[in-house]
């Protein structure tokens, strides 16, 4: 009975602890990293970061009671029937019930504080009586009207065409025969835009039918006559002595001069301040049931703007869709109202439902905010409504279409807000909206037929009748489609790999550089359309949405299949005083790409046959595409009309998209290439070698090239095994573990034959050796002992050496024995050296499989002993023969076992995403430039990290983890290997499933039994061949350097952010600042033979000559020889890391840096004991700094003494930063 108290109080404990921070919701650590990044989005008022919505959590248990303390006298009470079914509902309708609770804490803070709005209230009222206090003005000539007008510093904010003095209408103004709170305010359906914008707060003002007549339809008039009423309200409102205390703008959300508005805010420190609500009233003037205009009139085939000449007959005018569906909308407002108002009373979770797609569609560039907003969602709130009546209502099946796919039915009224956001992401990632259209269905007949709306142009019909897509281009709704799968994908994915929640509703997908494959940048200031026509220009509004829509709609029939989504973004229009007329809108727009790898690098474009039974079907084709356009004559007999972009490189090949489009831009819009701004050349040139290198390459003709090289590697394979009968053993395989061999070398790789070799400047002498492992067929005549292998290997390579030269005329091989830093003489250091006649490099070394076992033995001669049992035994191993075999194994297993695996998975990876390689390539040239490649970085950890972001990351034991999105360009995958550095928690590890299901292989590896304890690296990447994650990362980066990686990704993010802005400088990026180092050792440029790799390399380093020319050649004799991976710079470095590791870091480029920085550890910086052996060089304190005199401190000045000396010649000094 104690023990059973003991046990109860023991839970109740646990259930009242304070969470830690590690037992708290996975997004509080991304909080709290990013509180300083600035664009919260949606949070209720207090902290934002990074574009994440902030949620506030309540300390509570899970039901929200108290915890009570039980007692054994106490009984616990079953749960009913009703909290049974709601864990039920919860597990069922909302995914999961963690799922749950985290949507009940998202949806008070989207909302906006109705606490505060009695301000609004009282603000609204004045407003009220404002409106209808308004004198009549009695109709009169519209240009007369405007003038009196101006005089109050208010200009009618007329559209084309223009009222002129022979026009024969008036304009004039009575009361509003309705003043009603239209929108989502009223219904309390609003949802907190992006960057804190303001809540909008849409009032909308009938205009009494008898201002308008018959004919208003025509030409602009009613928007003419809706201009010069929402006028007159400005200026009744602004009017200093009968206003009210406001400040009004002209406004045009969507850009259409036609559909401007009148934004009012109440001034700041009035009565009516909004500032806490953080809102603002837009009044809207809308034409009401009675109107004399015939409804009729509106539909989309119908041609309501004249722009033939008085002789001309009406029936020559072509359909103005655009126009009428607009004036169609200023007739919807109260609709819109009353029929979101009977969705919400009809369906419990409309109101949730609805705002969970609202946010998603927020935090994705779907609506407004003060970053670039994808074209036509810039104020469409309508069409989220009008999703929500479809999924709820069903289509309207008495309208006959000419889709093949069924009618969608109406869903469940007792869905959860979960569900209906689920049912709508699916609409929009299934729904062709370039071919199918949509009618929801209405209590009233529709009252335009399917044939009458326009074939070219999507069609979502709500229950008022009113097109919501006529002015959305098809590339943005193929963007959300693209968006709608994404995030379908992760919520159909397991809990355990992916916080479904926040990348759902939290996290900012609004970034360019993440997004899309391709950005291109494009000024419109010299924009001009090769064919306009006034028609278009009146039916779109303006020549600004004119020139966009012909822009995108090309951009997109030139692309074709290449891209799955073609997307316009740009900032909304901003404010307008009153005396300005004409929206303003941003001469600048951003165009990005999501590519289908498959067919986006192309090179020909097939257009119709010679035989082609439309005529006119060449003659499009060639208007369309240009000079680019000719006739040919292919390979399979077939003569076409067809584009072929002709491209010298393959990184030329992967600006094919672009190439397109600044070819179809000048050709069509008349934008000029220097207008297009594109990222991709900078990229490319940071992989690039200089210019006057790559010229001696090319006049020796040298082999260069991934295609090559594996020529190469194939040629040597050939050699080898072709000498099967004169070895001891035929060789079994030849397995590659170099980055040159699986195309993720930061370099194109090359080879340096003799002639190039002389032509070549010493700093570019530098030839990358092609590591191999050799393994022979198995025999017993290998000995049992770890010494007696590597003697074995010594002659297999003396013979093999041997037979390789006398087979092969010019192949040069060298037996190289060993390390000399590594003392072992169990490890394996020997390694045959080959350089082939082409000018090729390679490293081969052997694998024996049966010097693992004796690894094994000689560390545990024991293992089917207990250990705890074998501590108390006599004997036992030799504790320095354990630690030489430990540090064998780790080798063996990493060099042997590992890194083929490793090799073949990425070279896979290579084939199956294009964009894999290049990315991985900038990745190491980042990670290069910024110091700690190699030797804090591997490679292969700098590739798991690469393959994450194209794989996904996921948990052990999951099934298929998700998969974001992969990349097409490279130019994107950096961006995404940057944001997973700067987001990511490496205290929790991350798997990579970088092999996919090899059970064979995972049986062959050995158990990871190396000891912890001489493990420094914190960086945990899992494979399935490795679970504990450390492989690659055993020994670095440690948590000094992981905290710094981290940084250096936050400040490239930054300088990312710059793309939005134009002003993006790639070459900073790849800039590392020298001033955080303690002391800098330059070195001498001229005698480093990578320093033409250089990230900002000096040219004029090798076009300088020595003071005497006879020293100049003695140089050359002794470097006439090719010398594969002599880097002096690189074992120097080394070198000093290895004598000093308890003195100080340091950090270098290893390609082709000229400096090492250097900070001192801090551990030392302050006075300590003399100790004996201390490990570093010491001087005594000064007085002041100690009173004891036994005190000693870093001996600094002596140290980098000691390390110019011991660089001498290569060495030209040393600075001391701080």
């Amino acid at each position: 009975m104690a023990l059973d108290r003991k046990r109860k109080r023991g839970a109740e404990v646990i259930v009242q602890k304070n969470p830690t921070v590690f037992e708290e919701e996975p997004n509080r650590m991304d909080a709290e990293d990013d509180a300083s990044a600035g664009s919260g989005h949606l949070s209720s008022g207090a902290e934002e970061s990074d574009g994440e919505m902030q949620v506030e959590q309540e300390e509570e248990d899970i039901s929200g009671k108290p915890v009570t303390t039980s007692t054994p006298h106490t009984t616990r009470r079953p749960p009913t029937a009703l909290e049974l079914r709601d864990i039920k509902d919860a597990t069922d309708l909302y995914r999961s019930s963690s799922f749950k609770l985290q949507i009940d804490a998202l949806l008070p803070n989207a909302r906006p504080k109705y606490k505060h709005s009695p301000p609004l209230d009282r603000f609204l009222a004045a407003l009220h009586g404002c409106l209808n206090s308004i004198p009549t003005v009695e109709p009169r000539h519209p240009l007369e009207a405007s003038k009196a007008l101006l005089k109050k510093g208010i200009a009618v904010p007329y559209i084309s065409p223009l009222p002129t003095p022979e026009t024969n209408w008036k304009v004039g103004f009575e009361k509003p025969s309705e003043i009603l709170l239209v929108g989502s305010w009223p219904n309390k359906l609003s949802v907190k835009a992006q960057d804190k914008q303001p809540f909008t707060v849409d009032l909308a003002v009938e205009m009494p039918s008898t201002l308008l007549q018959e004919k208003d339809y025509l030409n602009s008039r009613f928007f003419q006559k809706r201009a010069y009423f929402l006028s007159v309200i400005a200026a009744a409102i602004t009017n200093k002595k009968k206003g009210i205390n406001a400040d009004a703008y002209f406004t045009s959300p969507s850009g259409d001069p036609r559909q401007i508005c009148l934004t009012v805010r109440p001034n700041s420190g009035s009565d009516d301040d909004l500032t806490k609500l953080n809102a603002e009233v837009r009044i809207i003037p809308t034409m009401g049931s009675t109107s004399p205009i015939p409804i009729q009139r509106l539909s989309p085939s119908r041609a309501n703007i004249r722009t033939t000449s008085a002789g001309e007959t009406a029936a020559t005018e072509l359909p103005t869709p655009l126009y009428n569906n607009t004036l169609h909308l200023s007739t919807t407002p109260k609709a819109q109202l009353l029929r979101s108002h009977t969705l919400k009373n009809l369906v419990p979770s409309y109101a949730d439902g609805l705002t969970l797609l609202r946010i998603w569609a927020n935090q994705r560039g779907y609506g407004r905010g003060s970053k670039l907003c994808i074209k036509g969602f810039e104020s469409n709130g309508a069409f989220w409504t009008g999703v929500m009546d479809l999924l709820i209502s069903g289509e309207d099946t008495s309208v006959a279409s000419s889709s093949k796919s069924a009618k969608r039915k109406p869903l469940g009224k007792g869905l959860s807000s979960y569900q209906l956001f689920r049912a709508a992401l699916d609409f929009l990632a299934r729904h062709d909206f370039a071919r199918e259209r949509i009618f929801v269905k209405s209590e009233t007949v529709h009252k335009f037929a399917p044939e009458e709306y326009p074939s070219n142009s999507p069609v979502f019909v709500d229950s008022t009748g009113v097109n919501l897509l006529a002015s959305i281009p098809i590339g943005s709704l193929d963007t959300l489609q693209y968006d709608a799968k994404l995030t379908l994908d992760i919520l159909n994915e397991d809990l355990t790999a992916q916080d479904p929640f926040r990348e759902a509703f939290l996290k900012d997908h609004r970034d360019l550089q993440t997004r899309f494959d391709v950005v291109m940048r494009v000024d419109l200031s010299s924009a001009k359309l090769r064919v306009s026509s006034t028609h278009s220009t009146l039916d779109y509004g303006s020549l600004y949405d004119t020139l966009l829509g012909t822009l995108l709609s090309s951009l997109r029939k030139a692309l074709g299949n290449r891209a799955k989504a073609v997307a316009c973004l740009h900032h909304p229009c901003e404010e307008n005083l009153l005396l300005e007329t004409d929206p303003t809108h941003s001469p600048t727009i951003y165009i990005g790409l999501i590519l289908e790898v498959e067919h986006a690098f192309r090179l020909v474009d097939h257009g119709p046959t010679a035989d082609d039974p439309d005529p006119q079907a060449a003659t499009r084709f060639r208007d369309f595409w240009g000079d680019k356009a000719e006739l040919r004559r292919f390979k399979d007999g077939s003569i076409t009309e067809s584009v072929v972009w002709d491209v010298q490189t393959s990184d030329d090949r992967t600006k094919i998209p672009y190439y397109i489009c600044t070819h179809i831009l000048g050709l069509h819009c008349g934008i000029p290439g220097s207008d297009i701004q594109h990222w991709q050349d900078p990229f490319d040139a940071t992989l690039r070698l200089p210019e006057d290198v790559t010229s001696v390459y090319r006049a020796a003709k040298a082999e260069a090239g991934f295609k090559a090289a594996m020529t190469a590697f194939d040629g040597l394979v050939k050699s080898v095994k072709a000498l099967d009968d004169e070895l001891p053993l035929a060789v079994v395989n030849i397995s590659p573990i170099t980055d040159v061999l699986r195309y993720t070398s930061v370099f194109t790789p090359t080879a340096i034959t003799a002639s190039s070799f002389t032509s070549l400047p010493r700093c570019a002498h530098y030839l990358q050796p092609m590591d191999v492992i050799v393994e022979f067929e198995k025999s017993g005549r290998w000995p049992d002992d770890l010494r007696g292998i590597q003697k074995v290997k010594l002659a297999m390579f003396e013979r093999l050496a041997t037979k390789l030269m006398e087979s092969s005329p010019g192949l040069r091989a060298t037996v190289v024995v060993g390390d000399p830093i590594a003392t072992s003489d169990i490890m394996d250091t020997a390694s045959l050296e080959i350089v082939t006649p082409q000018g090729w490099a390679f490293s081969a070394r052997i694998w024996h499989d049966r010097e693992l076992k004796l690894l094994d033995t000689s560390i545990d001669d024991r293992p089917h002993i207990p250990p705890h049992i074998k501590k108390k035994l006599p004997g036992g191993p030799d504790p320095k023969v354990v630690r030489a075999s430990l540090e064998a194994k780790e080798v063996y297993v990493r060099r042997f076992l590992h890194a083929p695996r490793h090799h073949r998975a990425v070279a896979a990876l290579c084939h199956r995403y294009t964009a894999y390689a290049g990315t991985v390539r900038l990745v190491k040239r980042w990670l290069a430039s910024h110091w700690v490649l190699q030797k804090y970085v591997s490679v292969e950890a700098s590739e798991i990290l690469c393959a994450a972001v194209f794989l996904g990351s996921a948990k052990m034991g999951t099934s298929q983890p998700y998969v974001a999105s992969a990349p097409g360009t490279k130019e994107r995958g950096f961006a995404k290997v940057v944001q997973l550095l700067k987001d990511w928690q490496w205290q929790n590890g991350i798997f990579v499933p970088l092999y996919g299901e090899r059970e064979g292989d995972t049986a062959e590896l050995p158990k990871n039994d190396l000891p912890a304890s001489g493990k420094e690296g914190v960086w945990r990447l899992s494979t399935e061949l490795d679970p504990d994650g450390y492989m690659w990362t055993r020994d670095a980066p440690d948590a000094v350097i992981a905290r710094r990686i981290q940084t250096i990704a936050s400040a490239t993010w930054s300088c990312l952010q710059n793309m939005e802005r134009g002003s993006l400088d790639v070459t900073t990026m790849f800039a590392h600042p020298a001033k955080q180092y303690d002391f800098i050792i330059e070195l001498n440029p001229a005698l480093l033979p990578r320093y033409y790799q250089n990230i900002h390399v000096n040219p004029s380093v090798w076009a300088r000559k020595g003071k005497y020319a006879n020293v100049v050649d003695q140089d050359k004799d002794n470097h006439s020889t090719v010398q594969p991976g002599y880097d002096p710079a690189w074992r120097l470095f080394n070198d000093l890391s290895r004598v000093y590791k308890d003195t100080f870091m340091l950090f270098y480029d290893p390609l082709g840096g000229a400096r090492f920085g250097g900070v001192w550890d801090p551990r030392l910086k302050e006075p300590r004991p003399f100790k004996i052996l201390g490990k570093f060089s010491a001087i005594p304190a000064a007085k002041e700094a100690a009173k004891d005199k036994t005190m000693v401190v870093l001996n600094k000045e002596a140290i980098l003494c000691e390390i110019e000396r011991f660089g001498a010649g290569l060495v030209t000094g040393i600075t001391q930063c701080i």
